[in-house]
C-alpha cells in the first residue's frame, strides 16, 4: 500500500507512506519527476522512516492529524501525552475543541487535578 501526501511543508516534498517492499521501492524510485529521497544515503538505498513524533509535526503544521478526533476520541477517554512539557503522563480528556485540533486534559500533578491544553498529536489513546 502506498500513500502520497502532497506538499507536505517545504517546498515539493511528497509524504509517502508505505510498506517497504523491493517492488513499492522500486516504483517510488522509479516515479518520473523524483529526484532523492531525505534520509536515504543515495545509490538506491532505502530512506529512514519518519519518527511518528515528526510525522506528528509535520501534520499538525498542516492542520491534520494521525488520530481522527471526532471517532477516535470522545469525553472521558483515557490518554497518554506523548510530546511537551507533560510528555509521559496519562490524563483523561475534559474537552474536545475541533476547530482548533486542541484537547483539555486533566492530569494527575503533585496530588491535584490539573487542566493542560495541549495539541491531538500530543496524546495516544490508551
Amino acid at each position: 500500500m502506498i500513500d502520497f501526501l502532497k506538499n507536505a511543508g517545504i517546498n515539493n516534498d511528497v509524504l509517502v507512506e508505505m510498506i517497504m517492499t523491493d517492488e513499492a521501492w522500486y516504483i517510488v524510485r522509479n516515479t518520473p519527476g523524483v529526484t532523492g529521497f531525505i534520509g536515504s544515503s543515495g545509490k538506491g538505498a532505502k530512506p529512514t522512516p519518519l519518527l511518528p513524533q515528526e510525522i506528528d509535526r509535520i501534520l499538525a503544521n498542516m492542520g491534520m492529524s494521525r488520530v481522527d478526533v471526532e471517532s477516535e476520541l470522545k469525553v472521558g477517554d483515557t490518554v497518554n501525552i506523548v510530546d511537551g512539557p507533560f510528555s509521559g503522563m496519562t490524563g483523561k480528556v475534559d474537552n474536545i475543541d475541533l476547530e482548533n485540533n486542541r484537547l483539555n486534559i486533566i492530569i494527575d500533578l503533585f496530588g491535584q487535578e490539573t487542566n493542560v491544553d495541549v495539541e491531538v498529536f500530543q496524546v495516544s489513546k490508551m
